[in-house]
């Protein structure tokens, strides 16, 4: 089964996907072109696209809507993508890089999601990606099997244990339907609320509490 045949893609422009998944290292090699430009767009589609979807999906502020869209679009999250999809099957490796480990490797597999997203916009068009990318890693992100690459909790933990401080988290607030619930938490530092977060799940409430307070911390 090619890239095609996987992704029932229909086109009139095969070159532009086999540019998508060839690594400059196979590229230097054969006297080809490696995905870098297609990368580039692709990483402006999707930030786009996230962008659009966390402005209709929910009512979170600037700022927070600002630090998940970074976890949805970080080199870890766009690697998980690929992964899923298994785009890094249809890499196209230098001898070199093949030999090295290159088809996992995190930043060469993040790099062909975003190419691939590149390639299918100028293929296919906004709309085509959009359905794309509901279809195959928005149900990831709801399921929460991405979000919070970085562990804000983590940092804040090292971060109170320096001073020996106390250090709790509180969910006061849940909204909605059984099926779509939104939770508010809050950290305390001392009893003092430094951090407010509001999700769809509470692991995630509390994330966006302790990069408030972390946030609050730095200043």
């Amino acid at each position: 089964m090619d890239l095609f045949d996987k992704y029932k893609i229909k086109t009139n422009n095969r070159d532009l996907y086999i540019t998508a998944m060839t690594h400059t290292s196979y590229a230097n090699e054969t006297g080809s072109t490696s995905y870098e430009r297609l990368e580039y767009l692709g990483d402006a589609v999707l930030e786009l696209i996230m962008s659009e979807y966390l402005y209709n999906k929910t009512n979170y502020a600037e700022g927070e809507m600002t630090k998940i869209r970074a976890n949805y679009v970080c080199e870890e999250a766009l690697y998980n993508y690929s992964l899923n999809l298994g785009l890094n099957e249809f890499l196209l490796l230098g001898v070199g890089e093949e030999e090295s480990g290159g088809r996992m490797r995190k930043a060469i597999v993040a790099d062909i999601f975003e190419a691939f997203i590149g390639a299918m916009f100028l293929d296919k068009g906004l709309e085509i990606v959009k359905d794309f990318i509901y279809k195959n890693v928005v149900p990831i992100i709801e399921k929460g099997e991405l979000l919070f690459l970085h562990d804000y909790k983590s940092t804040l933990q090292e971060f109170v244990q320096t001073d020996k401080k106390s250090l709790e988290y509180e969910i006061i607030d849940e909204k909605g339907p059984a099926h779509n619930k939104t939770f508010t938490s809050v950290v305390k530092i001392d009893g003092r609320i430094y951090g407010t977060g509001t999700a769809h799940s509470k692991k995630e409430a509390e994330q966006l509490a302790a990069a408030d307070a972390l946030a609050k911390c730095a200043k």
